[in-house]
């Protein structure tokens, strides 16, 4: 699989994925500068990296969304290519309109950094098609603008077709108020378009997918990936 991992100006998980997709998983990767208007035709898969791209000003991912990489991104996506927005990632495909809804502060109106459960809520995409439907992986989160938002119309659409992914849980994969970390509508944590190709989440898989680490629990949504390639 050929991978492309997307910098930006203040990302600072884009190392972590490359590590993830390279030296553990073995897959050809690359880096994609911000400013360069790329072919993005030989890829496989193009990630959008955590982290606070120009400084997260205006609002988290406003700015990232003119970047000329990310007409490139556009393009590949709506031609059916998997895109993979972690963090500022997913918010930055929410700002592109390559996912619906808006990321918000999150209601503790803090700095949120701590790992947390979530709960698979389909099987049915590249990104989740290695995982078991209802598992609950533990995957660490690191935001501010995290709280996901949607209208009730809207949210019952992406019920109906199957793309919310990831709910935020508790250990033995229950729903709860206080399992939801940052105020999420219906506990969302992750979630894809509804042609199933690009994807969001808050939370970091590629921080708990290195078998040095003693979770790895990250690893299925990349092999995921790497299975469907």
């Amino acid at each position: 699989m050929k991978c492309g991992i997307v910098v930006f100006p203040g990302s600072n998980c884009d190392h972590d994925c490359y590590h993830i997709l390279k030296k553990v998983l073995n897959q050809e990767t690359h880096w994609l500068w911000h400013k360069d208007n790329a072919d993005l035709s030989s890829f496989d898969l193009v990630v959008l990296p955590g982290g606070f791209s120009y400084g997260d000003y205006l609002r988290a991912g406003a700015i990232s969304r003119f970047s000329p990489v990310m007409n490139s991104v556009i393009s590949f996506a709506k031609k059916g290519g998997k895109v993979l927005g972690i963090c500022n990632g997913f918010q930055i495909l929410v700002e592109s309109g390559l996912l619906p809804g808006a990321l918000m502060q999150n209601h503790t109106r803090k700095f949120i950094c701590k790992n947390v459960y979530v709960r698979v809520e389909s099987t049915h995409t590249p990104f989740t098609q290695e995982c078991s439907d209802k598992s609950v992986l533990q995957i660490p989160i690191a935001h501010h603008q995290g709280s996901y938002y949607i209208d009730p119309h809207s949210l019952g659409d992406l019920e109906e077709k199957g793309q919310i992914l990831f709910r935020y849980c508790d250990a033995e994969g229950n729903i709860t108020d206080s399992s939801n970390p940052n105020g999420s509508v219906s506990s969302v944590a992750g979630l894809c378009n509804a042609q199933k190709n690009v994807m969001g989440m808050m939370p970091h898989p590629e921080r708990c997918a290195d078998p040095l680490w003693p979770n790895v629990d990250g690893q299925s949504i990349f092999k995921s990936l790497i299975t469907q390639s």
